[in-house]
């Protein structure tokens, strides 16, 4: 590898990453509007989607400039594919996390209305496999990539007990409709992250170990 060449996928990689980290904070910032009832911290994440939108761009055309100018391949070429993929992965979690942010400051403003469903777990599983999968690309760690990957299908259980208990509230109290549905909501956000998280493993394990798993169940053992 060219020393130009390396010097363009170190600075690419360092991009990636900070991007992960600003995304991971909006989530973070998200979930903590709602526990917290912050509507400041609510607007906040609002405001700032341009930035992840623009950092998004920036990433993608230098991916295509590098492949443009040094047509990397092996290890080189899927790192560029990866981060292609992550970077588009990672946008979307912002915009997800703009649709949390959008949701808790309609809550925040309302009445509290009691569901027997522990959003706070939810909120920190998801949130944890985000981070997990961001210290997985900062260190090319399959063995925490694949961690995450096992997270996926806890998440996805929450997501249908939110929707059975909104469903079991809404025959009860159909006045609180609005509030039960942007709860519903934020669930069903919480759970496309996980799967954003999950598609950043993958593409982690395959950027190192040239392994498409995409499809493949998680068999993953400690």
């Amino acid at each position: 590898m060219s020393q130009h060449l390396q010097k363009e996928i170190d600075a690419l990689k360092e991009k990636i990453i900070y991007m992960g980290t600003e995304v991971e904070d909006r989530v973070y910032r998200a979930t903590v509007a709602l526990i917290n009832r912050n509507q400041q911290m609510a607007q906040a994440v609002l405001s700032g989607d341009h930035e992840i939108d623009q950092l998004e761009v920036n990433i993608e055309e230098d991916c295509l400039k590098i492949l443009a100018l040094y047509q990397p391949v092996a290890t080189d070429l899927r790192f560029i594919i990866a981060v292609l993929k992550i970077n588009s992965d990672l946008e979307r979690v912002g915009d997800l996390a703009v649709g949390i942010a959008e949701r808790s400051s309609y809550l925040i403003d309302q009445p509290g209305v009691t569901i027997s469903f522990d959003m706070s777990a939810m909120m920190r599983t998801v949130e944890s496999m985000l981070t997990r999968s961001i210290e997985a690309l900062v260190n090319l760690d399959v063995q925490k990539a694949h961690r995450v990957r096992a997270e996926d299908d806890r998440v996805d259980a929450m997501n249908r007990d939110m929707y059975a208990l909104v469903k079991e509230e809404l025959a009860k109290h159909p006045e609180h409709i609005n509030i039960l549905l942007h709860n519903l909501s934020i669930s069903r956000h919480l759970e496309r992250i996980a799967d954003h998280a999950t598609n950043i493993a993958e593409d982690i394990i395959y950027l190192v170990n040239a392994e498409i798993i995409r499809h493949s169940p998680e068999v993953f053992e400690d």
